[in-house]
């Protein structure tokens, strides 16, 4: 199977928990900060982070000493997961922010190793950390305004 594909079957695994547990009334009725993202912003900016965080994993997994940036990659993808259930599944928004500071630092390391490696893969995890970065923003403000 080829490298690419096997990344993004574990990206279109954690992708579904999004299907799984939605939004819905409960965020909906959230006060949430004015840089909350419009709602169609959400699947584009995941589909496109999804696809360039596999295809990056693919051209660094056959590298020599690759083996710490795919653990990393792994870890984010096992994070990444996880937020969703905790944030829209439990409502557990501060159980959420840890783990998304957990991603996000977990992510910045590997867009670091992946860069080490091969500059370009580097380059592709840049949207993810920018993306985390308004993630852990909102996390937290929607945490806060609404404990």
């Amino acid at each position: 199977m080829n490298l690419f594909l096997v990344f993004l079957l574990a990206s279109a695994a954690a992708a579904t928990t999004g299907i799984v547990f939605k939004p819905g009334a409960w965020y909906d009725g959230l006060r949430k900060p004015g840089f909350t993202p419009p709602k169609w912003a959400f699947p584009v900016a995941w589909t496109t982070i999804y696809l360039l965080s596999a295809y990056a994993a693919s051209r660094i997994a056959p590298l020599p000493g690759a083996g710490m940036a795919l653990a990393l990659w792994a870890a984010q993808i096992a994070l990444n997961t996880l937020w969703t259930p905790l944030f829209f599944g439990a409502h557990r928004m501060a159980l959420a922010m840890v783990c998304m500071l957990t991603l996000l630092v977990t992510v910045l390391a590997m867009t670091l190793a992946f860069w080490r490696l091969d500059w370009l893969s580097g380059l592709m995890i840049l949207p993810y950390l920018g993306w985390l970065v308004v993630a852990a923003g909102l996390n937290w403000r929607i945490w806060r305004d609404n404990a």
